[in-house]
């Protein structure tokens, strides 16, 4: 069993940055697909970004060059910093892990609030 814990949420301004932390119970952090998954009011959930146990990082065509999910397998951590803020970008976000071969995102976090003032 996987618990995710996020962290970093909050309000900004738009054009600001917020870094949101991912911190995961478990000692196979290592081995797990993760990813953070946003949704906005009155809209579906969306994957935001993916860091595979290795691999190449994606990004979400709207995000791609603004947001960088990285991760910390030592601290059993995974983060997205998000730069250039729009109020698009306001949303829900969601720590999400699923392990090797699985299709579908098997955990998930409580989510935290990011909120992006015009």
């Amino acid at each position: 069993q996987v618990q995710l814990v996020e962290s970093g949420g909050g309000l900004v301004q738009a054009g600001g940055s917020l870094r949101l932390s991912c911190a995961a119970s478990g000692s196979f952090f290592s081995f797990l697909h993760m990813a953070w998954h946003r949704q906005a009011p009155g809209k579906q959930r969306e994957l935001v970004a993916a860091i595979p146990m290795i691999g190449s990082t994606d990004y979400a065509a709207s995000v791609k060059g603004r947001f960088t999910i990285s991760r910390d397998n030592a601290k059993n951590t995974v983060y997205l910093q998000m730069n250039s803020l729009k109020p698009k970008d306001t949303a829900v976000y969601y720590c999400t892990a699923k392990q090797p071969g699985s299709l579908e995102y098997d955990y998930w976090g409580q989510g935290t609030q990011v909120t992006v003032s015009s």
